[in-house]
């Protein structure tokens, strides 16, 4: 899958991406609101790399991306849309996560929106969601940028979580960012 905005490339994971994504998942700063808010070692970010291959087999035109900067290939964080399963049913999540040093330079809001285009208008889902734990202020606000409304509270892995939604008749006037190009591999 092959997806841009205006400063971001999205491509699958690579095994040379592998100390990035680690990186990620050893943060505790980056993972505080993700899941139980655990760090992996070595061996369970493997298994979460894994876990990424085997989305993007099993759902082709989802899974988490790899956002690197047009400007300078620069890894930057992962974006993408990942089936949840929230009560029963089975929802598709934008998810996002930017590195830190990246943080507040808006490169969360313009994934989240390519991945709303991408999902309306590529892939032609009427709804897509965000699972968003009830003190994660900044993806609150990204989820508003694009459009989402808190629809419910779920409690989820022993944290309070927000179901932020948006449908697509209430997104229609939205451009799709990307280049119209999608390649899946």
């Amino acid at each position: 899958m092959y997806l841009q905005s205006a400063r971001l490339q999205f491509r699958v994971y690579t095994d040379e991406d592998f100390d990035f994504l680690w990186s990620l998942l050893a943060d505790p700063e980056m993972i505080r609101y993700i899941g139980k808010g655990e760090t992996r070692d070595r061996s369970k970010a493997l298994e979460f790399l894994y876990w990424i291959y085997r989305s993007y087999k099993e759902n082709p035109g989802s899974g988490l991306l790899l956002l690197t900067r047009k400007t300078d290939g620069k890894r930057i964080g992962h974006a993408g849309l990942v089936t949840q399963t929230i009560e029963g049913v089975n929802e598709l999540e934008i998810g996002y996560w930017v590195a830190k040093e990246f943080w507040g330079q808006g490169y969360a809001k313009e994934a989240a929106e390519a991945l709303r285009n991408y999902g309306f208008q590529q892939l032609g889902k009427k709804r897509l969601v965000s699972l968003i734990q009830e003190n994660n202020k900044a993806s609150q606000k990204v989820a508003e940028h694009i459009g989402m409304t808190i629809e419910k509270e779920i409690h989820l892995d022993g944290r309070n979580v927000y179901i932020y939604v948006v449908d697509e008749e209430k997104s229609n006037g939205i451009p799709y960012i990307g280049n119209g190009k999608i390649d899946f591999k």
